[in-house]
């Protein structure tokens, strides 16, 4: 069997997007953490974080990262999910562990053009921009620490999931 891969990044680098038609083209199933906490609570990030502040929330997101792993998926992780040393020292034993690494600014553009408020609660109050910036300058040490291959994901996510492939050595036969 092979091992789980998991996808790591701020939000908005698109692991969601390219997680589908990774395990797609790997023939993987696909979990998202975001969407199965939503699904087992019945209630929305924005919920959780309201009702039990960001600490309950990460445990939370820790329970769901153990629920869904399982060998041959692909999984997309929350953009904090590195935050707990236990859910960075998880994946990095357990799967492949792919950082889809983007600028600040990208981040920001895809954001804005893509709300989702009630599944990201802003994190800081502040412009997007600037909560950018600065989650990657807090997170990037532990993105880099825990991933086991780092990806530009400024491009089509086409491009992302050839690059995804190639670095596992998975890269199918034209």
């Amino acid at each position: 069997m092979s091992l789980p891969i998991f996808l790591i990044g701020a939000r908005g680098c698109g692991k969601t997007t390219v997680g589908e038609p990774l395990a797609q083209a790997l023939g993987y199933a696909f979990r998202d953490t975001d969407h199965y906490l939503q699904h087992s609570t019945g209630q929305t990030v924005a919920d959780i974080v309201a009702a039990e502040g960001w600490e309950g929330f990460r445990q939370r997101e820790t329970d769901a990262l153990f629920a869904v792993t399982a060998p041959e998926t692909v999984i997309a992780t929350g953009g904090g999910m590195v935050l707990a040393e236990t859910n960075r020292r998880f994946m990095a034993e357990r799967g492949h562990v792919i950082w889809l690494q983007a600028s600040a600014h990208i981040l920001a553009a895809r954001l804005a053009h893509y709300p989702h408020s009630a599944q990201r609660p802003t994190l800081t109050g502040r412009p997007i921009t600037e909560e950018m910036a600065e989650i990657l300058d807090e997170r990037a040490s532990l993105y880099q620490q825990t991933a086991h291959h780092i990806i530009d994901a400024m491009q089509a996510p086409e491009q992302v999931v050839a690059q995804i492939l190639d670095a596992l050595s998975l890269a199918r036969a034209s």
